[in-house]
């Protein structure tokens, strides 16, 4: 399999964020890590090699950044609107740095696959619901999507709203975003077994059914846990259904 490691200097994070690409062809994945991860993590955990078939076939590529968690939502010495600041750094080196990197070296002017575990599924998925024309495919794993679940109550603060996807999703309004989402593929999973957060999940399900987007809620079993054990088997479950799909 065709492995690097290697680096980009964020402008926008002032520093060099690493990360690891897996694969010579395909649909670009770009996996954000869990909580604090680094662009390792998914390699160690197994993921890429639970993966395989589908990156040496050439239907899919990894792209693996570093989190930026520690200085944004997991900063918790700062306020709710300094943690958001640190994200809107965090998301403009993710859409205006790397992404134009993945598609400038992979000739690919399609949409993007966002996905992660954890943390990184709720990034997944905001980042998914508010760049519908850059990530068209988003999976995500065991996730938590009401921002008050990381930071607490930010009362009327527009800037920490707006990266609260059951929030800034249950109110909108824009049909230009309902019409991308309705054209693109959603799909969320979480266990039902030990430290999952299935009311998360559940929440986003409201919304997204109160807006009538289409998308794939998916609750495994009791003995589902929030762990990598499980998401070594849910990932490659749902890269099998896309390509059943044609969609990959």
């Amino acid at each position: 399999m065709f492995f690097e490691n290697r680096y980009l200097h964020s402008q926008n994070l002032g520093r060099d964020m690493g990360f690891n690409v897996y694969g010579h062809a395909g649909k670009p994945i770009l996996v954000f890590p869990s909580s604090g991860g680094s662009h390792a993590e998914y390699g160690d955990f197994g993921m890429i090699a639970a993966c395989e078939p589908w990156i040496t076939s050439g239907k899919v590529r990894f792209y693996t950044p570093d989190s930026y968690d520690n200085e944004s939502w997991e900063a918790s010495w700062k306020s709710p609107h300094d943690r958001a600041l640190a994200h809107e750094a965090y998301a403009r080196f993710i859409i205006d740095e790397f992404v134009p990197l993945i598609r400038a070296e992979n000739d690919w002017q399609g949409g993007l696959l966002a996905t992660g575990c954890s943390m990184g599924a709720y990034h997944a998925v905001n980042f998914g619901l508010k760049y519908p024309t850059v990530f068209d495919t988003v999976i995500s794993l065991s996730g938590l999507y009401d921002i008050r679940f990381l930071c607490g109550d930010y009362g009327n603060d527009e800037l920490v709203y707006l990266n609260s996807p059951v929030d800034y999703l249950g109110n909108l309004a824009d049909t230009w975003f309902l019409e991308q989402y309705a054209k693109n593929t959603y799909i969320i999973c979480t266990g039902l077994g030990p430290w999952e957060e299935v009311e998360e999940t559940k929440k986003l399900e409201r919304a997204f059914q109160h807006k009538h987007i289409p998308g794939w809620f998916d609750y495994w079993g009791e003995d589902v846990s929030h762990d990598w054990i499980w998401w070594r088997k849910q990932m490659p479950y749902y890269l099998g259904k896309l390509v059943e799909l044609r969609q990959l």
